[in-house]
């Protein structure tokens, strides 16, 4: 999707795709990705790429790439016709991938004849281990099994036998399952006990998934897991090339020999049928929506989804007198619809949960057309109680959720932002409480610092071991490299050694509660955080880290400084957010350069862009010498475009006014700073200053980023250097100009010096060899 100038993809988990947002903008920044699922809506102004639950994809968006993951759950009776939906009518301008299990791709085949299908074999080997007993079980192991009661369970005995465990299961907040996620990746515990809520491609190292269940209730019967079902959840063992295990944990007997080789050598049967529901829904009355909802499927392989949940819904509610007078028009036909889709976290029984949905509808279609503010605070404040134990915890977060679900449509509530925020911060508290309650119910705190001390020193030795005598008093691994360890290399960018360590310290806590205040600032917009020259990042007075040396300017490295105590987990999730923040700043700082880029916009020459390609690497100034083959090419046209974009050319310098405010120095100073590394940084000049004074030691490409480019002994600030040149060239005194530039009269004969050397752009200008020498 990030080949891509602008993209949608649909996920088929909350979970997965909160996952993905965090990936996307540790890459380009919070400001160029919005996230939607059903009760989490993170939206920008202006976002160029769509990370979304399937059901939430935006129908009135669009995208050069639309992406729709684990398409084969078309198949599944409650979802699929969702599924079947997309793949059905989701395009993106340039390219579309349906991504899923081979099992689907016969009637892939059928339903898009004209896609190209391909494959991708997994790069590792899966193997059947048998039955493990619970003391036999390997670390980085995870533990599956398919009911909240039996994970809790398994994870007391894990607790009593090995030390504890991190816990997933599908109820929870994206922001619990990070916090557990991270305890288990951070090596703050060695194993996982999990729901299948793992099985759609969140991703851990894990070495080995032992099945303590081969059942499940599907909400209808208990029955046995099929074969492929089985091996999506087993397919979470091992990771790119290193190879995994799957086994089941004692009493339970071993996996058959032919689900065994059906899961090693991933061959199961096609799907058969996969479901469908019209595309065009008619809501001239009731009775024509349930007849467009009953229109039997154009194809025998396609069955109706008669059992989907809103389905059921407007069935139960049409047969109510007062809503079915109530119902008397197109768009409150619509709205009755919408709200038959408000889904049922609480998992209540159908006439509990349509008992909601009836009270909802006769509010938005009452004399208001909204629901009441007191009717909502009367079942939330209930809700935002963080006392209890972990079910009522969880009981009370679906039940958020659910009001998180409502206040996020669209003109139901009055005030929606309150509500949503009030809705928002219930659910962080009770995310937090319920992390804690989580690490101290199956975490033995004396086990985890043991695994912590072991994990240290069998990094410490290896690191030994493979850099070898060098290796004494190098600094430690960068956040990023733990990050790179822990969630694949691309989302980061590259850099050197920092100084903060990548395992828990013997200050963390017992329980994980102390980490409270790092989610807190994990869910903080952009402006609660801070940069300062020297590169530090700080929020609510307090430092929390350091940008540091990466692949280029526009990607710095982030180390965390924070003076509290940190666990690895919560070190992993903060440095993982100023990652994100550090991307964002980035944007909002060449923004001015990219204002006049809109769609309606003309479109550069291959010279211009290179021009604006060089201003976004020089942080918005560049000497006219260095892009003398491109200015030469410019035509009139094209200046004016840059123009339009806010860029200048002089004779000597190309840069953008907006970019010389003292803010955006600021900034452009702790970027080039954190390029410099070890080497001495440069002061953030004085706001409105002419010029600096240059160091030896500071490259003169570092000033010219600054927006203040070198010549001499000085960096005079770039939209005075040409008026400078042209005052010297003139005959301007020399007492006169080191008085503009705020400088010794004697420094001036080393500017003079310095612009005549350089020359103008196609007049005169320096060879490439000369530039590549003064660039370093």
């Amino acid at each position: 999707m990030l080949e891509h100038a602008s993209g949608i993809i649909g996920l088929p988990l909350r979970l997965l795709a909160r996952e993905v947002y965090d990936r996307v903008t540790a890459r380009v920044g919070e400001a160029a990705v919005a996230l939607v699922t059903g009760e989490e809506k993170r939206v920008p102004a202006h976002p160029r790429y769509w990370v979304c639950t399937v059901e939430a994809m935006p129908a009135n968006q669009s995208g050069d790439l639309i992406a729709v993951d684990e398409i084969q759950l078309a198949s599944h009776p409650e979802r699929g016709h969702v599924f079947t939906d997309r793949i059905l009518h989701a395009r993106g301008a340039r390219e579309t991938l349906l991504l899923g299990a081979d099992t689907v791709r016969p009637l892939l085949q059928r339903l898009v004849p004209s896609a190209a299908i391909e494959g991708q074999p997994r790069f590792s080997t899966l193997s059947g281990a048998g039955t493990l007993a619970l003391g036999a079980l390997p670390p980085r192991t995870a533990v599956v099994a398919f009911s909240a009661a039996r994970v809790f369970e398994l994870g007391e005995r894990l607790r009593a036998r090995r030390g504890g465990a991190a816990i997933v299961l599908g109820a929870l907040s994206p922001r619990a399952r990070n916090a557990q996620v991270a305890l288990y990746q951070a090596g703050e515990v060695d194993y996982l006990v999990a729901t299948d809520a793992i099985g759609m491609g969140l991703n851990m190292d894990i070495d080995c998934v032992a099945f303590a269940d081969v059942q499940k209730f599907d909400g209808r019967r208990l029955r046995a897991l099929e074969n492929a079902e089985l091996a999506q959840i087993a397919g979470r063992a091992g990771r790119h090339r290193r190879d995994g295990r799957f086994a089941t944990l004692a009493p339970l007997p071993p996996l058959g020999a032919s689900t065994v080789r059906a899961i090693e050598q991933h061959r199961f049967p096609s799907e058969e049928r996969l479901y469908w529901r019209d595309h065009d829904l008619d809501f001239g009355s009731l009775a024509a929506l349930a007849a467009s909802l009953r229109r039997p499927p154009p194809a025998s392989w396609l069955a109706a989804a008669h059992t989907a949940e809103d389905q059921q819904a407007l069935d139960k509610l049409a047969r109510r007198d007062e809503i079915a007078a109530r119902a008397d028009r197109t768009e409150r036909v619509e709205l009755l619809w919408q709200i038959c889709q408000v889904p049922d976290y609480r998992q209540l029984q159908l006439d509990d949960h349509t008992r909601l949905q009836a009270a909802l509808f006769e509010h938005l279609t009452g004399s208001r057309a909204r629901i009441p503010a007191d009717w909502i605070a009367r079942h939330v404040a209930p809700l935002e109680n963080t006392d209890g134990d972990i079910e009522t915890l969880l009981a009370r977060m679906a039940g958020i959720r659910t009001w998180t679900y409502v206040t996020h449509q669209t003109g139901w509530v009055d005030d929606p932002a309150h509500w949503q925020e009030r809705t928002r911060a219930a659910e962080d508290r009770l995310s937090d409480a319920l992390h804690a309650r989580l690490v101290q119910r199956f975490v033995d705190a004396a086990a985890r610092r043991r695994t912590a001390r072991r994990k240290r020193a069998t990094e410490d030795t290896a690191g030994a071991e493979g850099a070898g005598a060098g290796a004494r008093g190098a600094a430690p691994p960068s956040f990023a490299a733990l990050l790179r360890a822990h969630v694949g290399a691309t989302v980061m960018s590259g850099g050197g050694a920092a100084n903060a360590r990548d395992v828990p310290g013997d200050g963390d806590g017992d329980t994980g509660a102390s980490d409270g205040w790092v989610d807190d600032l994990v869910d903080a917009g952009h402006g609660r955080f801070r940069l300062d020259p020297d590169g530090h990042i700080h929020a609510d007075g307090e430092r929390l880290a350091r940008l540091g040396r990466g692949v280029d300017l526009l990607h710095p490295e982030v180390t965390i400084v924070a003076a509290r105590p940190l666990g690895a987990g919560a070190r992993l999730r903060l440095g993982r957010r100023l990652l994100a923040w550090s991307r964002d700043l980035v944007s909002h700082l060449l923004a001015p350069l990219h204002a006049g880029s809109g769609a309606q916009a003309e479109p550069l020459s291959p010279a211009a862009r290179g021009i604006v390609y060089q201003l976004e690497q020089g942080l918005g100034t560049i000497e006219a010498a260095a892009a003398a083959a491109q200015l030469r090419e410019l035509g009139s046209e094209d200046r004016a475009a840059l123009r339009k974009r806010g860029v200048r050319v002089g004779r000597h310098v190309v840069f953008v006014p907006a970019l010389l405010g003292a803010d955006a120095i600021a900034a452009r100073v702790a970027l080039c700073n954190a390029q410099l590394g070890a080497r001495r940084g440069i002061a953030a000049p004085r706001p409105g200053a002419a010029s600096l004074a240059t160091e030896e030691d500071v490259p003169p490409a570092i000033y010219a980023s600054v927006g203040y480019p070198a010549y001499g002994e000085r960096a005079i600030r770039a939209d005075l250097v040409d008026g400078i040149a042209a005052r010297l060239s003139g005959g301007a005194r020399a007492g006169d100009i080191a008085s503009r530039l705020g400088c010794r009269v004697g420094a001036v004969t080393s500017v003079r010096e310095a612009l005549a050397a350089r020359g103008e752009p196609g007049r005169g200008a320096p060879g490439a060899a000369d530039r590549d020498r003064r660039y370093g």
